[in-house]
C-alpha cells in the first residue's frame, strides 16, 4: 500500500513538472514573439526618423536663413531624446530558455499569473535576483538541504536548521518563531523533507510579510495625481544616492512624475553624484552647490518646484553620516519640519536604505534610525554581494518595519518592490 502511495505521488509530482514546463515554454515563445515584433517596430521608426533628418538636411541647405526650430526648441527635443534614452537604456533581453527562465517562469506561475500577462521585465529581474541571492544561498541551502535529506524531519535537524539560520544573519527572534513553529508541527506529525521545506518557506514569508500587512500598504507606489515626498535615508556607504536614482527611474517607467532633491550637502561630491543619477534616471534634479548649504532649504525649493509642475513623486537624499551623531537626525528633524509647514497634504514616507552586507551591523543601523527618523520602511541593497540575505527577516521580525525594495545588481533596473513569495523562493532555490 504505501508503495503505491509513493508511486501515485512520484507520478503527480512529475505531472505538474511537466505542466511547468510546458508554461515556461507558451511563456518563452509568447515573450521571443513580443521581442521580434519589438525589433521589427524600432527599425521602422528609425527608418522613418532618417527619412525625416535627409528632408529636414535638404530644406536647410535650402535655405540656411530660415530656420524654423529655435534653439529652445532644439533643447525641447534633445531633452525629449535624452529621456527616451534612459527609459529604453538597459531594455532587458531575451536569453536563452535554460533552466534560470524555467525557474523563473515558475515562480511567476505559483503565484497565478496567466502567460499572457508576463513580462520580460519580470522574468530578468527574478533571474537577476536568483543570481544575486547566489552567496547567501550555497552557505545556507545547500547545507539546509543536505540537512533535510529524504527522510522524515528529526528534533535533531531543528537543532542543526537553528544553527544554519542564525548563521545567515536571520536574526534570533526570527529564527526563535521559525524553529517554534517548525517543533509544534513536528509533535503534530510526522514531517518529509519536502513538506518540512515547504513549511519553511511558508514561515519565512509569514516573518517578512507581517510588517507589510500592519502598514496597511501592501505595495508601497505614489498616490497619482498628488505630491508623495520620499525620504531616502541612511548611513554613508549603504547605496543610497544609487537607489534614489533607481527608485527616480523606476516612478517614470511605472507613469509618475518625479524630482529630485539633493539634500545631502555634507559628503563631499554627493550632489555630482545624485546629478549623475538623475541624468541617468531622466529625472531633473534641485540642487545647491554651496559646501554645507542648508538641507532644509534645497527641500523648501524642491517642494515649491514639485507643486509648480504637479510632480507626484519628490525623492529627497539626505545626510547620511554615521547614526551616532546627534545632527544628522537633528537635520531630518529641520526637512521633516519644512514639509510638514509647506506640504500637509503630501504622502511622505521615510526609507531607510541598509547594505545586506552590513549584516547584523545593519540591522543596529535600522533600529538606531527607526527611533529619531520616523521611518516607514526598509530598502536592502547589494543582495548580490552578500552572503547575509538573511538579514531581511532579522530586520522585519526585530523593527517591524516593512521592507519596500530590494536590489541586486548595479544596473538601473536592478531595484524592484519587494515580493516575500519571490525573495524566498530565490533565497532556497534548488541551484
Amino acid at each position: 500500500m504505501q508503495e503505491q502511495k509513493d508511486n501515485s505521488l512520484f507520478d503527480k509530482s512529475n505531472a505538474e513538472e511537466q505542466d511547468s514546463l510546458d508554461w515556461a515554454k507558451e511563456a518563452y515563445e509568447k515573450l521571443k514573439k513580443q521581442q521580434e515584433e519589438k525589433k521589427k517596430s524600432i527599425l521602422v521608426q528609425e527608418s522613418k526618423e532618417l527619412k525625416s533628418n535627409d528632408s529636414f538636411s535638404n530644406a536647410f541647405e535650402a535655405s540656411s536663413l530660415d530656420n524654423s526650430i529655435t534653439s529652445n526648441d532644439q533643447s525641447d527635443v534633445k531633452e525629449n531624446a535624452s529621456e527616451n534614452k534612459v527609459l529604453d537604456s538597459e531594455e532587458p533581453s531575451l536569453g536563452e530558455f535554460d533552466k534560470t527562465f524555467t525557474w523563473s517562469a515558475k515562480v511567476l506561475e505559483a503565484q497565478g499569473r496567466k502567460v499572457e500577462n508576463i513580462s520580460l521585465d519580470e522574468i530578468n529581474w527574478l533571474s537577476r535576483l536568483q543570481q544575486g541571492l547566489e552567496k547567501t544561498r550555497k552557505g545556507f541551502v545547500t547545507d539546509l538541504l543536505d540537512k533535510f535529506g529524504d527522510d522524515p524531519l528529526t528534533p535533531e535537524t531543528l537543532d542543526e536548521l537553528e544553527t544554519l539560520l542564525l548563521r545567515s544573519d536571520v536574526g534570533v527572534d526570527a529564527t526563535d518563531q521559525i524553529i517554534n513553529a517548525l517543533r509544534k508541527r513536528l509533535n503534530e506529525e510526522v514531517l518529509d523533507s519536502k513538506e518540512g521545506l515547504r513549511f519553511l518557506k511558508e514561515q519565512l514569508c509569514k516573518i517578512v510579510d507581517q510588517p507589510i500587512k500592519n502598514s496597511g500598504k501592501t505595495l508601497l507606489m505614489p498616490s497619482e495625481n498628488s505630491l508623495n515626498i520620499w525620504l531616502i535615508v541612511g548611513v554613508n556607504g549603504v547605496g543610497k544616492t544609487t537607489t534614489l536614482g533607481k527608485l527616480a527611474n523606476l516612478a517614470l517607467r511605472s507613469g509618475f512624475s518625479a524630482l529630485i532633491a539633493a539634500a545631502d550637502t555634507f559628503r563631499a561630491a554627493a550632489v555630482e553624484q545624485v546629478k549623475v543619477w538623475g541624468e541617468r534616471s531622466g529625472v531633473s534634479v534641485v540642487a545647491n552647490e554651496t559646501p554645507n548649504a542648508d538641507p532644509a532649504a534645497i527641500v523648501f525649493d524642491a517642494i515649491g518646484a514639485a507643486k509648480s509642475k504637479k510632480i507626484e513623486l519628490l525623492l529627497v537624499d539626505t545626510a547620511g553620516r554615521l547614526q551616532t551623531k546627534n545632527n544628522l537626525m537633528e537635520e531630518l528633524t529641520k526637512v521633516r519640519k519644512i514639509i510638514d509647514r509647506l506640504a500637509p497634504e503630501a504622502n511622505v514616507e521615510s526609507l531607510l536604505v541598509l547594505d545586506a552586507t552590513q549584516g547584523q551591523n545593519g540591522l543596529s543601523q535600522a533600529m538606531s534610525f527607526a527611533k529619531s527618523a520616523n521611518l516607514t520602511g526598509v530598502v536592502i541593497t547589494k543582495l548580490d554581494g552578500s552572503a547575509r540575505g538573511g538579514v531581511a527577516f532579522a530586520v522585519s521580525s526585530q523593527t517591524n518595519l516593512p521592507i519596500r525594495f530590494i536590489g541586486a545588481g548595479e544596473g538601473i533596473r536592478d531595484l524592484r518592490p519587494f515580493n516575500s513569495f519571490e525573495f524566498v523562493e530565490a533565497l532556497l532555490a534548488d541551484s
